[in-house]
């Protein structure tokens, strides 16, 4: 408890056998229409790449760099390089970073489906700014305010997902949040490929369409239920009941139940979780909230799809051969999160994490070797090492839907205890923003400066995060979300960090070890 005291300790004990339910219709109907934020966020991804390249948009907000794109004397690799441009990607990141800790407290106070709802309204005006804007202030102001939504939209909609789903069918359903942000990335990229042939204002159509994801969550987050989860936080007891029989068909529902009274217990005599997240028995979680999110990133995925038709034309793609292949590369993606969706209750988190970092690994060697020997300053590739580049990224971002893309949020938003689970997932909304921020800004410079090294460098990083889960990182399929804090206590590591409590009911408090801890 902040301030001083000794707070209860949660879930006393496992009852995951207990559990009674089954997926309801009722269920999934509020996944989906939850998951709907991550198309949002996935729309965005695929269009600013696309607008960017677009030489009526470029010659309106950045005439410097079109005549630097047309331009025959231009280093291959740094046509793109500004910074004004790639502020127009950032920006939007570095808005929702800041929004996303300011969801932390409107998600934890007044619930996951309010959240939802002011995501999808930011969007709808960001949308509307973009596809009217005037000048490049009026471009970036509704960047900014695309950012608030995404940070508020990214806060809430994995914790919905999380608290909704049954435990050994979370992982799957949890994705669908990812599976939303794939199918917006690979829809922003068909949107791209044809508004590219409306010369003058094929771009603000582009932008525009942001809307309709944005009206989407708006308007079916308005409908949704408040999780039991959240609800129980929040004092309405009976309601929370409620909802948790309705959306597992059952009445039995006793020992789920319990596990979130005894969760909310602790939630609620935490009066500061930013301030209880760093406390040592939560630094297992704080880790994963930092490092998932921060590896997710690093691995090189947004670059690619920030910028593949920059990243394709750079390579000497033109302009229909490059917004193609970043369609192909859209439509990869959108496939191999069925893959996971499919696997990850099965396989388990661990296994698709550490095939896919290997074969991500290949992947960025590959390109770099190619680019290295067959492509320059001055120089094209060839047709053949062309076809050859595109498979070649196609398979990491077939790695990346069925590892980290997915798994990347799914693992953060389901190892919190219910006291800091909104802080936590803050954080981890926060640190995904940041680095997306940051590689979104530095990567046409970095492109410039490395060349091929480039994907050397990400490679770097994947070797690095896959031993990062290799150690670190525990199985959580199938284990209930209240109960993920027993899971620390038998990790190799983080026991030593989350103490083993033997808990026994006494009048008064609990009893840890033959001390009584009083609420």
């Amino acid at each position: 408890m902040a301030g001083g005291g000794v707070a209860p300790l949660g879930v006393k004990k496992e009852r995951a056998a207990q559990y009674k339910g089954r997926v309801t219709p009722y269920v999934v109907f509020a996944c989906l229409i939850a998951a709907v934020g991550g198309s949002i966020f996935g729309y965005d991804i695929g269009i600013s790449g696309g607008v960017t390249s677009m030489d009526p948009f470029l010659q309106k907000f950045f005439p410097v760099v079109y005549h630097k794109k047309n331009s025959s004397s231009q280093n291959n690799y740094c046509k793109y390089d500004n910074q004004g441009l790639a502020a127009f990607t950032s920006s939007l990141y570095l808005a929702g970073l800041v929004a996303s800790l300011a969801a932390s407290t409107v998600t934890r106070n007044y619930g996951r489906k309010v959240s939802i709802v002011c995501g999808g309204i930011s969007f709808l005006v960001g949308a509307t700014l973009n596809a009217a804007a005037a000048n490049l202030a009026m471009l970036l102001l509704g960047r900014i305010m695309l950012g608030v939504g995404i940070g508020f939209g990214n806060q809430a909609v994995p914790l919905y997902l999380s608290e909704m789903a049954p435990a050994h069918l979370r992982g799957g359903l949890n994705m669908m949040f990812q599976l939303a942000t794939t199918l917006g990335i690979f829809t922003a990229n068909m949107i791209n490929y044809g508004t590219q042939h409306l010369h003058s204002w094929g771009w603000r159509l582009s932008l525009g369409l942001a809307a309709v994801p944005a009206l989407l969550m708006t308007v079916g987050g308005s409908l949704l239920p408040e999780t039991p989860n959240s609800l129980i936080e929040m004092g309405k007891i009976d309601e929370g009941r409620r909802v948790l029989e309705k959306i597992r068909g059952t009445t039995e529902v006793d020992a789920e139940f319990q596990d979130m009274i005894e969760a909310s217990e602790l939630a609620n005599s935490i009066e500061h979780p930013f301030r209880n997240i760093l406390e040592k028995r939560n630094w297992p979680q704080l880790a994963m909230a930092i490092f998932m999110p921060a590896f997710q990133i690093l691995g090189g995925i947004n670059s690619i799809l920030f910028y593949a038709p920059v990243l394709f034309q750079s390579m000497g793609f033109g302009s229909n051969a490059s917004l193609y292949s970043s369609v192909l590369t859209g439509a990869v993606l959108c496939g191999s999160t069925l893959i996971s969706i499919a696997l990850v209750d099965k396989v388990g988190r661990r296994k698709l994490l550490i095939s896919g970092g290997i074969q991500m690994i290949l992947c960025q060697v590959i390109v770099a070797i190619i680019l290295g020997v067959k492509f320059g300053e001055d120089k094209q590739l060839s047709k053949g090492f062309s076809i050859a580049v595109v498979l070649v990224v196609c398979l990491f971002v077939l790695a990346f839907g069925w590892s980290w893309g997915p798994l990347g949020w799914t693992v953060p938003s389901e190892i919190f205890a219910l006291e800091t689970r909104s802080a936590g997932q803050s954080i981890t909304v926060a640190v995904n923003l940041f680095f997306t921020f940051a590689i979104a800004q530095a990567f046409l410079s970095l492109l410039c400066a490395f060349k091929f090294g480039i994907f050397l460098f990400f490679a770097g990083w994947i070797v690095v995060m896959t031993v990062f889960v290799y150690f670190f990182v525990p199985e959580t399929k199938g284990v209930p979300i209240e109960e993920m804090v027993l899971l620390w206590r038998k990790h190799w590591l983080w026991k030593r960090f989350v103490p083993t409590v033997s808990l026994e009911e006494e009048d008064g408090g609990f009893v840890e070890n033959g001390r009584t801890l009083k609420e």
